[in-house]
């Protein structure tokens, strides 16, 4: 063969191996091997599933209410970690009203051990809670010793700012214990966590506290509805995440021409207090709008979702 020749022929050689080598290192590149189960090309991995977001809960943050009155204090626990966030001035105490009722139905209910309460003493604990009746109080406060019971909540709960009533000319009486916001979440967390009706009632207990009925409108002389504040400012997605037990307690004092108005929400997630003094003309639904304004404020809503969160038109409060 001559050299001429037999150059073309090796050029040309070349030239086709060059040609097939392309698009089987393109195939490479691509992951495509030419469907073998052995290439060992790169490959190209799909992007990861979005993680969900948390659900919504109660979390600490700011609190911005124009308030009108005496007092103004909030608190909240995270219960899975036991932090306690809140106004300024949580440590300062307010008169319980019917909110310690949730109290004395926890006391009785441990008291008892492992009896069966009789149907009447259900009756009292139902209708202390759901109905906020001073009369059924009045009864579980005295089966429970009276003074007693309000000791033994200060040390099993672990309370620190919490003393008998002190106000002039109601010495001794339940209504008049003075509770801090801290401690209110910290009775909330007692309740919730079993210390306080013993494990055998506590579930009882939290599901007649989710079970409080009337409004702001239905009020009597000795009960009144009691199923406002916290929970209207809570959107339906944490309602919907499981009960949300509570506890109020409202009276017009004389004394000092207030509204005391204290709000006491748990749930598994988290406890959280309002208490509040302002003037008696400015009516109960001011203070329930209160107490709902600021479970509002405290919502983590979800992340690039349509939260419904309730709107209070409070106006300016």
């Amino acid at each position: 063969m001559r050299p001429r020749v037999a150059m073309v022929f090796a050029v040309a050689a070349i030239l086709l191996g060059s040609a097939m080598l392309v698009p089987a290192a393109y195939a490479k590149l691509s992951g495509d091997d030419g469907g073998g189960s052995g290439g060992s090309g790169m490959q190209i991995v799909a992007a990861p599933e979005p993680t969900a977001p948390p659900p919504p809960t109660l979390a600490a943050g700011p609190v911005s209410v124009n308030f009108s009155g005496e007092f103004f204090s909030w608190a909240l626990m995270d219960r899975e970690s036991g932090s306690i966030s809140g106004s300024k001035n949580l440590t300062k105490t307010s008169s319980t009203e019917s909110m310690i009722k949730s109290w004395f139905a926890a006391d009785f209910l441990r008291r008892l051990g492992d009896r069966e309460p009789t149907a009447a003493q259900k009756r009292l604990i139902s209708t202390a809670i759901r109905d906020s009746n001073d009369d059924s109080a009045n009864s579980l406060y005295a089966a429970n010793g009276r003074g007693d019971s309000i000791k033994r909540m200060i040390k099993i709960c672990g309370l620190t700012d919490t003393k008998p009533g002190t106000v002039p000319g109601y010495i001794g009486w339940w209504a008049f214990t003075q509770m801090s916001p801290r401690d209110a979440v910290r009775l909330g967390d007692c309740i919730g966590d079993g210390k306080a009706a013993g494990a055998k009632w506590t579930p009882y207990l939290l599901d007649e506290m989710s079970k409080v009925r009337g409004s702001v409108k239905d009020q009597r002389q000795r009960s009144g509805g009691g199923k406002w504040g916290i929970v209207d400012g809570l959107p339906a997605e944490i309602k919907a995440q499981g009960p949300v037990s509570i506890k109020n307690g409202w009276t017009p004092l004389n004394y000092d021409g207030n509204w005391h108005v204290n709000c006491l929400a748990v749930t598994e997630k988290w406890s959280l207090a309002v208490m509040l003094r302002y003037p008696q003309k400015n009516g109960l639904s001011y203070g329930a709008k209160v107490c709902a304004s600021v479970a509002t404020q405290l919502v983590t809503p979800l992340p690039g979702a349509a939260l419904k969160v309730p709107q209070q038109p409070i106006g300016k409060l």
